[in-house]
């Protein structure tokens, strides 16, 4: 238990300084964006399409060419015809390719701090920290100076997940898609 606490510290760590590193790169280029958006999100092995809610942080690093994201999300679901709540709050990096300032692609990294709550009360709620990574694309409509629509969609592949039902574990990859309002921070996107 030790090695992963250890390992779960080392992941979170870096996400900070890879954060700090982006928004840096951001700055300097004088181009950010804050996207708050709203979401669905389908699990493999979920019963039902879930909403979702996340707040991103996007820097162009290379104008023309290379955008970084730092974001934050909150979804839940129930699996297994409501035996088990899944709730989870991701933490995620991604590196978009944006050679078109309106279409853009990539891929990215992710710590996914997850709660599992069981219906039965026997059972005690169990939370995890697991890695994962994605890879996604996105449309960017502008619709003044300052603002832009923000269309993004992301498959995330991650480790099975043990539970203390049968089965004894689940594939939680899934699908994302969200819209978002984009509010420029400075510099020309």
């Amino acid at each position: 238990m030790r090695i992963d606490r250890n390992r779960n510290a080392l992941i979170a760590a870096a996400f900070a300084s890879l954060a700090a590193l982006m928004m840096c790169a951001a700055m300097k280029a004088q181009a950010a964006e804050i996207i708050p958006s709203i979401g669905i999100t389908q699990a493999k092995d979920a019963d039902n399409a879930k909403p979702n809610v996340g707040l991103a942080l996007r820097g162009t690093a290379i104008p023309s060419l290379l955008d970084l994201e730092v974001r934050g999300q909150y979804r839940q679901e129930e699996r297994f015809n409501g035996a088990l709540k899944e709730k989870m709050w991701p933490i995620t990096a991604s590196a978009w390719l944006t050679p078109l300032r309106v279409v853009y692609a990539g891929a990215g990294v992710g710590w996914y701090n997850t709660t599992l709550d069981y219906q039965d009360s026997a059972l005690k709620s169990e939370t995890s920290n697991k890695f994962g990574v994605h890879a996604g694309a996105g449309l960017r409509v502008p619709m003044s100076y300052r603002f832009a629509l923000d269309l993004n969609g992301r498959y995330v592949w991650m480790e099975n997940q043990q539970t203390l039902i049968i089965p004894k574990s689940f594939n939680p990859d899934f699908w994302d898609l969200s819209a978002g309002l984009a509010f420029s921070l400075g510099g020309h996107h």
